[in-house]
């Protein structure tokens, strides 16, 4: 039997080695484990069932704001990706094809989906033929794959889940309200439910999605200062319209080409969720996505055991009836103290220990998982303490980040002083002059890439960081995964 200490042993401190820290934590976790096909990853039950509280989450907000769920083919013929030029540049290089099947040469080739945007198109040229059919607001859950050169369990993977949504109006005003609204609910959403905060903003033009107009995100930062992207929203203008003949008869039976939009949130959160909230004791969940959210330990000798089991059976459904995800752990062959090692490994939120002292004193005690903080509670009321236990986790969650992305985000008036940092850490709000070359420079020099220019007011010097003439847009730079 391994004891607390070992286990504790097995994770990696993040002041010694970030990434092998990450690696440790959702190995001990037991969330996923690697697939024998390169940069893949099998997403073992805990670690599917948080995607299956974001999923579910993520899906009813959608609902609410008129999108309906909708599956498309996951191979997409070639010709469909010369049909718009940038796309298929930007994708090229990531696209896995389908060459032979059945035996035989296929006559073209089938890219294996790594986004939906031509097959869709070619879809709504179908179903869209006058300004009736508008807006069509259309969402899918599915798999994609983008064949990358460097992978890493969720946040970066050969094969992800994601919803990509795909939306086709009438006019660039209303295309540009549903890119800009999908936005700030990805934002809203990543920050309610996963307890992370978000700078959300515009990329730049070279970093925008390949046959996009204009791209927007949300940028979070881990622990280690890196950023992730949690989010895009695409402006797409008429470039698929035209690509795809996607058009409809207006109000005065003139045929118009749509305004389209795409958007999209993935498997990467669960990665962002890890590395912004965990520790080095192990795996750290924001309650409202733990797939269990409090277990409950019966603690005492064997003679006791008959009326303890008893006391934990209705603290379970006590727990249960209040819609809070318990179970118990009633095993004999591991000791208690194994068991709080056991759950403090996967995250679970709150521990309930009920022992003889408990039974007779009509209580129990409640063990937050992030603060250690230990709480004697009245068995009549547990349900309630569990749930408001659980509400200021997550709040704590959040202003825990939030203050680390503040203490982390600092004003760069020039390069010069920003690459002679080691390591440059994370966000640093700057002036850029908007030429590609200054910001090529940032990059080659620090390792750190433009995230977007922030929607909110940043303070930030008035020339650019490179070549100090006078900015155009404030730019948060960082480097990412």
């Amino acid at each position: 039997m391994q004891n607390h200490t070992e286990e504790h042993r097995t994770i990696t401190p993040r002041n010694e080695d970030f990434s092998r820290w990450y690696l440790d934590v959702i190995a001990r976790a037991d969330l996923m484990d690697y697939a024998p096909v390169k940069g893949c990853i099998v997403f073992k039950p805990d670690g599917y069932a948080i995607w299956e509280y974001i999923q579910q989450t993520l899906d009813a907000l959608l609902k609410k704001t008129g999108h309906r769920n909708a599956y498309f083919p996951l191979f997409i013929p070639e010709r469909f990706f010369h049909k718009e030029k940038a796309h298929v540049e930007g994708f090229d290089p990531e696209l896995p094809w389908v060459t032979e099947a059945g035996g035989e040469r296929l006559e073209e080739r089938l890219a294996v989906r790594p986004t939906s945007e031509t097959m869709i198109g070619h879809m709504f040229a179908r179903w869209i033929t006058s300004h009736r059919d508008l807006p069509l607001l259309i969402n899918q859950w599915a798999n994609v794959v983008r064949w990358e050169k460097r992978t890493l369990p969720f946040l970066r993977t050969s094969e992800f889940l994601w919803q990509e949504g795909h939306t086709a109006h009438e006019n660039e005003h209303d295309a540009r309200e549903e890119t800009e609204r999908m936005l700030a609910l990805y934002a809203s959403f990543v920050e309610e439910h996963l307890a992370i905060p978000t700078i959300a903003g515009q990329k730049t033009e070279s970093e925008k999605f390949a046959g996009a107009v204009d791209t927007y995100s949300i940028e979070a930062m881990m622990q280690d200062g890196r950023a992730v992207q949690a989010g895009t929203s695409h402006y797409m203008g008429t470039n698929f319209a035209k690509a795809f003949e996607i058009m409809y008869s207006d109000r005065n039976n003139t045929m118009q080409y749509v305004h389209t939009t795409s958007w999209g949130v993935s498997t990467r959160l669960i990665g962002a969720m890890i590395m912004v909230h965990s520790d080095d004791r192990g795996l750290v969940l924001p309650p409202l996505l733990a797939p269990t959210q409090a277990v409950i330990v019966p603690i005492g000798p064997a003679s006791q055991r008959a009326i303890v089991h008893d006391e934990a059976m209705r603290a379970y459904e006590a727990c249960t009836n209040a819609l809070i995800r318990v179970r118990i752990d009633d095993r004999t062959d591991v000791s208690p103290g194994w068991k709080f090692c056991h759950y403090e490994l996967r995250g679970v939120p709150i521990r309930i220990e009920i022992g003889p002292r408990d039974v007779q004193a009509q209580q129990a005690v409640l063990v937050s998982r992030i603060t250690g903080e230990k709480r004697i509670v009245s068995r009549d009321g547990l349900a309630e303490h569990v749930t408001q236990m659980l509400a200021s986790e997550l709040r704590q969650l959040r202003a825990r980040a939030a203050q680390r992305m503040h203490d982390n985000t600092k004003t760069i008036e020039t390069l010069d002083a920003w690459a002679k940092e080691e390591k440059p850490r994370g966000f640093a709000v700057a002036g850029w002059c908007g030429s590609r070359a200054c910001e090529s420079t940032v990059k080659t020099r620090t390792g750190a890439t433009s995230r977007n220019i922030p929607h909110r007011h940043m303070d930030a010097p008035k020339t650019c960081l490179v070549c100090g003439a006078p900015s155009v847009h404030t730019v948060i730079f960082a480097r990412a995964y």
